[in-house]
């Protein structure tokens, strides 16, 4: 009986182990690795598709290559359901590695928060150049292929921007637009493709 409360203990532990320990870290060459904005292409039709008995409807059809500054999974939140990962994403002076090493980043609570000083960029040049994207994979091959991406890396996403509802009056709709800020700012990203850029 105490050998498998001890095999218990230690499955146990190295779950705990694996969940919270970060993942490698990428650093890549100084420059603007990532020159392009996000690409957007709002849709007259917003058909979907069914999520765990939570519709998922299309708003915008979105792909980027982005660089990877944060990455967070969410287990117990409403939205886990349909979205485990955020992704807070750097594009443009954000993908330039001398920036992103002179600011700290980090992402709790479906927020991604960013801290400078000084500044290596002024603060709208950041936030207009970054966001954090609530990712919902479109199926098992995605999830795995978002589950090893590394922070660091230049990554290609493609799929649509999205309003997503759920049982009992759930709902969560993705942002429009790249420069608004605060509650809502960030977008609901139901990812159809990955890839590494570099």
């Amino acid at each position: 009986m105490k050998i498998i409360a001890n095999i218990v203990i230690v499955i146990g532990l190295s779950a705990f182990i694996y969940a919270v320990w970060p993942d490698s870290l990428i650093k890549q060459a100084p420059g603007v690795l990532v020159p392009d904005i996000p690409i957007q292409i709002n849709l007259k039709v917003n058909d979907g598709v069914l999520i765990e008995n939570y519709l998922v409807s299309k708003l915008a059809e979105f792909k980027l290559n982005a660089k990877v500054l944060s990455k967070e999974y969410y287990y117990f939140d409403r939205g886990s359901v349909v979205s485990p990962l955020d992704l807070a994403l750097g594009w443009g002076p954000m993908s330039d590695q001398t920036i992103v090493d002179k600011i700290d980043i980090s992402q709790s609570g479906r927020w991604y928060y960013w801290s400078a000083n000084p500044l290596p960029i002024a603060g709208n040049v950041i936030s207009d150049n970054s966001a954090n994207m609530h990712i919902i994979p479109a199926d098992g091959y995605v999830a795995d292929q978002l589950d090893e991406t590394i922070v660091g890396q230049i990554i290609n996403l493609n799929g649509y921007l999205v309003k997503v509802i759920g049982p009992d009056g759930f709902v969560w709709q993705s942002s429009l637009t790249r420069t608004d800020r605060g509650n809502g700012a960030c977008e609901l990203f139901y990812v159809t493709s990955v890839s590494l850029v570099q």
